[in-house]
């Protein structure tokens, strides 16, 4: 073999293992998102929803304040495109999903709710096909099938999730596609910022576009700010905000993003089931609600799906 050849192949292996690199750290940012209730359920006695996502929004662009002015070069190449993609997902998927799908839980049928957010992967891998024109490997409609199974048993078992057709036509089922249709464009629209912009960059951005939306909806709440008396108490909710910012906040979200630099978004999506496996564990290890038969088969199906698309993935 030449010394041409050999320096293409150490190439072409290298490009592969950043792939399938990325592909994992996007679901490890993803599974973290899974620690959420392990901070949020203390934070949810003193704050609401709202509060709780803006004091982290601002924790997280102070945060990363220093890195957006390292990088401040970058926002001047941004054009009408990236600033209509960085809306998105910030007031999209940072913002506006949480709060729509919130909205969902409290207005219609729990398990259709749920059912129904499930299709979030479908959402971003027509629309990556469409926006980013990414071809798809062969066998994939039906990876994306074991995958979606797997979460189903994850959430609903072996039982069937609705007990009429009705259930899902209502506010709050429409609510749910709208919360998984800006998921799904999250992390489209994340990728194709991806093409242009740091990792870092991106992550940034999120936060700080989306402070201004979400400070108009804790304003119209009108919901009073309640810190808990006793120096025992607000120290337990002031490391809990940190936490909660650090941990599910910037460090799953740099890995996701950096994961997503060199990840296809219609693999990424597909990652990101990583999220309600952690779920399952965590209530398993912290609320102590016990795994069934059903959900470590949910459990496998995914995992399974995930090592076979980290194996074919391809730029």
């Amino acid at each position: 073999m030449s010394q041409s050849s050999t320096v293409l192949t150490s190439k072409g292996f290298e490009r592969s293992s950043h792939i399938k690199s990325g592909f994992w750290l996007v679901a490890i940012g993803a599974a973290l998102w899974g620690a959420d209730p392990l901070f949020r359920i203390i934070l949810l006695k003193s704050f609401t929803s709202a509060q709780i996502v803006l004091i982290e929004h601002i924790l997280l662009f102070i945060a990363l304040a220093p890195i957006l002015w390292k990088h401040r070069e970058e926002l001047k190449a941004i054009r009408i495109r990236q600033t209509a993609a960085i809306l998105f997902v910030s007031w999209g998927g940072s913002a506006l999903a949480s709060v729509i799908f919130t909205m969902a839980l409290s207005n219609g049928d729990l398990n259709a709710v749920l059912l129904l957010q499930k299709l979030q992967p479908l959402v971003a891998i027509i629309l990556a096909r469409i926006i980013l024109k990414e071809m798809l490997p062969r066998h994939f409609g039906i990876l994306i099938v074991i995958a979606l199974s797997g979460t189903y048993l994850l959430t609903f078992g072996w039982s069937l999730p609705f007990g009429h057709v009705h259930d899902f036509v209502h506010v709050g089922s429409l609510m749910a596609l709208g919360a998984a249709a800006l998921w799904g464009g999250s992390t489209v629209m994340g990728s194709y910022l991806l093409r242009s912009m740091k990792y870092e960059t991106v992550t940034s951005l999120r936060f700080m576009v989306a402070l201004p939306l979400l400070i108009v909806l804790t304003s119209v709440e009108h919901a009073p700010w309640n810190m808990p008396a006793g120096i025992w108490a607000s120290s337990a909710v002031v490391v809990n905000l940190l936490l909660q910012a650090l941990l599910p906040g910037l460090l799953s979200l740099l890995l996701y993003y950096k994961g997503l630099s060199t990840t296809k978004a219609s693999y990424a999506t597909m990652a990101e089931l990583s999220f309600p496996m952690v779920g399952v564990v965590i209530n398993w290890i912290a609320f102590h609600q016990m795994v069934t038969i059903a959900q470590l088969t949910g459990f496998m199906l995914i995992w399974i799906t995930l090592f076979i698309i980290s194996r074919q993935q391809k730029k």
